[in-house]
């Protein structure tokens, strides 16, 4: 009748084990604080001012990059239309193949700088309406944006 004990011993001692080690194996592999080895996204900041033409639009927002590797945004899609990121080089604009979201840094798109640029609008957004884009991330996968259309006139208090 000792027998039992020692399996039941055995038993606790290899679940607690795994389960140390699965609770090592989750932190390591997260992404998430200053020590993750994966990209952890979030975007933040999104809108797009009511487009004045009825075949264009812009979008801004920014993609924050908490883990220790960067990622890079290699395309964006949308059911209002055609979508490019397009970035300020020097004093003009260009179509941008991918861009960088650096380690433990943004990607930002703001007025006067890097943005989202929909074309051939199959309907023109109202103030008020939500306009819904994937951001296409070569690590990440893609992830879903509700970007709320503001006053053509909006102007962030949070700088972008």
């Amino acid at each position: 009748m000792r027998r039992p004990a020692p399996v039941t011993a055995v038993l606790t001692a290899v679940t607690t084990g795994a389960l140390v080690l699965a609770g090592c194996g989750s932190d390591s592999d997260s992404g998430s604080g200053s020590g993750g080895s994966r990209a952890d996204l979030s975007v933040s900041g999104a809108y797009m001012p009511q487009p004045v033409s009825d075949s264009m639009a812009a979008g801004f927002l920014t993609v924050s990059n908490k883990g220790g590797t960067k990622d890079e945004l290699t395309s964006v899609t949308s059911d209002v239309g055609e979508v490019t990121a397009h970035e300020t080089v020097g004093s003009s604009m260009q179509e941008a193949e991918e861009l960088d979201v650096p380690a433990h840094g943004q990607l930002v798109f703001k007025s006067g700088g890097s943005h989202l640029m929909f074309e051939k609008l199959k309907r023109q957004p109202k103030q008020g309406e939500q306009v819904t884009v994937k951001l296409h991330f070569a690590e990440s996968g893609t992830v879903t944006v509700e970007m709320p259309v503001k006053s053509a006139t909006y102007n962030p208090k949070t700088g972008h």
